[in-house]
């Protein structure tokens, strides 16, 4: 292990929860609000800001998904992948929790959901892209709140780093056609050259410039970058929180018509946290791994990298669209949501670790 590498994971056991991290569903409800209200009030400043496009990206809000983006992928250390052979089996739960259930099981919560059973209470021109945005939010495992979430239950910082680091290295390659085979599978037509220049927007390049001054910021010693990662923390934050202003201003009009579209939205949402948390759980037990891998094994199966999600959906489909909306609602349950299952599998400790005494023995 290299030394940078236990600096790195002893700095994520320690990453405690801001203010806004915190109470972020309140900041999110609170933009719905505000931009719902600015959208009714200034619908000709929005619209120009939606006209503001090159090559189908809308410029602000590139900006500001870099902004919100970029602080999240300097926590990244990929010196952490060679820490992934000394947990295996933990690892192993992940790969396969996070590419191979995930997508494939909102994929089909979203159909049974959004295409049958909620379909009378919805926008019928809107179920494609419902569906299209609840498949983006689980295509992306969680990046930066995965280290806040391991910290509560106690999970071993190594094997946090090493599995975040793992996941966004895949990513990079898999988001692609994963989500478009999945939307496929939807019957739900995206152009290829508008997907790859999303990930290319939205993953590759930010990724590079992180890791680029991720690098600088390690040569001026731990205490540079912890004091620049205080410095940019909150841009993230404001960034989405912003983006959600401009989100809801453009969305106002339709959400004014049928608020209970959020709602039933939520609806598989939860179904499929709760239900890749259990299941990463309860198979990480199996194998008998340690509960200080379970636990973060489990939550970034729970968890999504909603910031990357929202961007997609916004560049895919635009702002007015059913798939950004639906990003959105997760990002409005994340916070509440991963703390029950926080507070699920810190109390289940005993329970867990009888199960896997036994398969070790």
């Amino acid at each position: 292990m290299s030394a940078q590498c236990e600096v790195t994971a002893k700095r994520a056991a320690g990453a405690a929860m801001g203010v806004f991290e915190r109470y972020l569903t309140v900041w999110v409800f609170l933009c719905i609000l505000a931009g719902i209200a600015l959208g009714q009030f200034f619908p000709q400043l929005f619209q120009a800001i939606g006209r503001m496009e090159v090559a189908q990206v809308n410029l602000p809000v590139g900006v500001l998904i870099w902004v919100m983006i970029i602080p999240m992928l300097l926590k990244v250390d990929f010196s952490a992948l060679g820490e992934v052979r000394n947990h295996v089996k933990g690892i192993g739960v992940t790969l396969f929790i996070n590419w191979l259930v995930k997508p494939f099981s909102m994929a089909l919560l979203a159909w049974l959901f959004i295409r049958h059973w909620f379909a009378p209470l919805l926008p019928p021109e809107q179920l494609d892209s419902y569906i299209a945005g609840l498949i983006l939010l689980a295509a992306a495992p969680c990046t930066a709140m995965v280290f806040v979430w391991s910290r509560l239950t106690g999970g071993d910082p190594l094997f946090t780093l090493s599995q975040v680091a793992l996941n966004d290295s895949i990513m990079v390659v898999a988001f692609a056609p994963l989500v478009a085979f999945l939307l496929g599978l939807s019957a739900i037509t995206v152009p290829w050259a508008t997907l790859l220049i999303s990930v290319a927007l939205y993953i590759v390049i930010p990724v590079i410039i992180a890791q680029l001054l991720r690098k600088a910021l390690m040569g001026k010693g731990p205490a540079a970058f912890d004091e620049t990662m205080e410095k940019i923390g909150p841009w993230s934050i404001a960034a989405l929180l912003l983006t959600l202003v401009l989100l809801f201003a453009f969305q106002g009009e339709a959400i004014l018509k049928q608020p209970l579209v959020i709602a039933l939205l939520a609806v598989p949402i939860l179904i499929q946290v709760f239900f890749n948390a259990a299941l990463a759980y309860w198979l990480n037990r199996a194998v008998g791994e340690k509960h200080n891998i379970a636990c973060p094994s489990a939550l970034i199966g729970a968890s999504n990298f909603f910031e990357l999600a929202v961007a997609a959906a916004i560049s895919l489909f635009g702002f007015n669209s059913g798939a950004a909306l639906a990003t959105v609602v997760g990002v409005l349950i994340e916070v509440p949501v991963m703390l029950l299952v926080v507070y699920i599998v810190n109390h289940s400790k005993a329970w867990y670790e009888r199960g896997a005494s036994i398969t070790k023995a």
